[in-house]
């Protein structure tokens, strides 16, 4: 893949919330967590871990933790991903590599013609998640990926800054005169 492939894959990418119900094979699942698994961590700690759920019944306990509830039933797979606090360094650099390891599957999951959104909203619940996944204290949920074959096209492209909004100049400040 050439830069400007790779750059039309990421701006392409869009949150999925409907999907055909049509299920998604096992070799494209393998392919979207061996993706998260190669996100960069600090210290290659790789902080995160994934619960992946495509049990109808398990769907249904989770939908009414979330107003997105409709997209966690109807979606063929989730993907539960936790930080795994034994394995935490830095709090700061691990939720920072867990948003790479989502980005990553997002991408991922874009390339394979597949569609996905990120839930951050059932994070209100997410003590009742663990429990209800049989987890135990020393994973903490940070997102929930919901996929599958997406139902229609994707909306057009959203809006997004300019560069000159985005980019800061850098100067060396003066330091301040002491007393």
């Amino acid at each position: 893949m050439n830069p400007t492939e790779l750059l039309e894959l990421i701006t392409s990418r869009r949150s999925v919330r409907e999907y055909t119900g049509q299920p998604v094979d096992q070799a494209m699942l393998d392919a979207i967590l061996e993706a998260g698994r190669w996100a960069p961590s600090g210290l290659n700690n790789q902080p995160w871990r994934f619960v992946v759920i495509q049990e109808e019944a398990i769907k249904e306990a989770l939908a009414p933790m979330t107003k997105c509830s409709g997209i966690v039933r109807e979606s063929a797979v989730l993907i539960c991903t936790f930080l795994h606090l034994p394995s935490v360094y830095n709090e700061m650099k691990d939720y920072q590599g867990i948003g790479a390891c989502l980005q990553n599957m997002l991408l991922m999951i874009h390339g394979l013609g597949l569609g996905a959104v990120w839930l951050g909203e059932i994070l209100k619940n997410a003590t009742q998640v663990r429990q209800t996944l049989g987890l135990g204290e020393e994973y903490e949920l940070m997102a929930i990926l919901a996929l599958g074959h997406p139902a229609g096209d994707s909306h057009g492209k959203p809006y997004r800054l300019t560069m000159d909004e985005l980019v800061l100049p850098a100067r060396l400040s003066e330091p301040e005169p002491t007393l």
